[in-house]
């Protein structure tokens, strides 16, 4: 896929997409609005991830944003507007749509985070399959402030955190430091701001390396066991490694191995 942008109507980039090297990097761009979830930004979201899917020349997915706030969530404005004529539902069932678009997405997504982050926008880190931060980041499902509890973002936050801290950033609408969460499961590693970067790319380029034909099974698979009970879970997770198995990917991995040399990917 080449390099491209996404455009709005006056000209302003709202999200950006550039590939190098099997790497994508999406980028919120609308710092105007604390890059909040707008009808038009997830729209262009998870269009932007719809073709991703279909490629493969990318691997891996890294989501980024300029300014101080990664996401401060859905735009309360047109929140309010939506009230009044009725069309809610359609707003979250867009948001739930797009979300669950990252979940499904055949390719890793790796939030890289340096700033606030809130509301729906920590359910957005929370359904990325991974998440780094500099450690003066800070995150906060703050919709009970404004009498909003957060129901829709604890779905994507009670997945990564166990229930009670869920529950104590939903009822609270406190904001946890990096390290509390990465403590809590949130994200994988609070980084000083200067090494973020550096060691984002270092995981996005192992992950690129890897077969892009096991990764998209085994990343499907482990969503599917997740919420199954342990007898599921296994009988779901033994077809996914049959399947694997059948890939031309996994017999070049294990011929490979055997004969002392680099594998040759060709994601199948």
């Amino acid at each position: 896929m080449p390099a491209r942008q996404e455009a709005r109507g006056d000209n302003r980039m709202i999200v950006d997409l550039t590939v190098e090297k099997n790497i994508a990097c999406l980028t919120l761009n609308d710092p105007s609005s604390r890059n909040s979830l707008s009808r038009e930004m997830m729209s262009r979201i998870d269009a932007t991830l719809a073709d991703i899917a279909t490629g493969r020349d990318i691997h891996v997915v890294i989501l980024r944003a300029e300014g101080p706030v990664f996401s401060s969530g859905h735009n309360l404005r047109e929140v309010l507007a939506m009230a009044e004529d009725e069309t809610l539902d359609a707003l979250f069932e867009q948001c739930s749509a797009m979300m669950q678009r990252i979940v499904t997405l055949p390719q890793p997504v790796i939030a890289r985070l340096d700033g606030a982050v809130t509301a729906a926008g920590t359910q957005l880190v929370a359904s990325c399959d991974l998440a780094y931060a500099s450690d003066t980041s800070k995150f906060a499902t703050s919709g009970i402030n404004f009498g909003l509890f957060c129901s829709t973002p604890g779905v994507a936050l009670s997945r990564n955190v166990a229930p009670k801290h869920a529950m104590e950033m939903l009822l609270t609408g406190d904001f946890i430091d990096a390290a509390r969460a990465a403590e809590i499961g949130l994200i994988n590693a609070a980084l000083p701001a200067h090494a973020l970067d550096s060691h984002i790319q270092s995981v996005a380029r192992t992950i690129a390396a890897k077969s892009s034909a096991a990764i998209c099974l085994g990343k499907a698979g482990f969503y599917r066991q997740l919420p199954l009970p342990l007898d599921a879970a296994y009988r779901t997770a033994s077809e996914v490694m049959v399947e694997n198995m059948r890939t031309r990917d996994a017999r070049e991995g294990l011929t490979a191995f055997f004969e002392k040399r680099e594998p040759r990917w060709r994601g199948e």
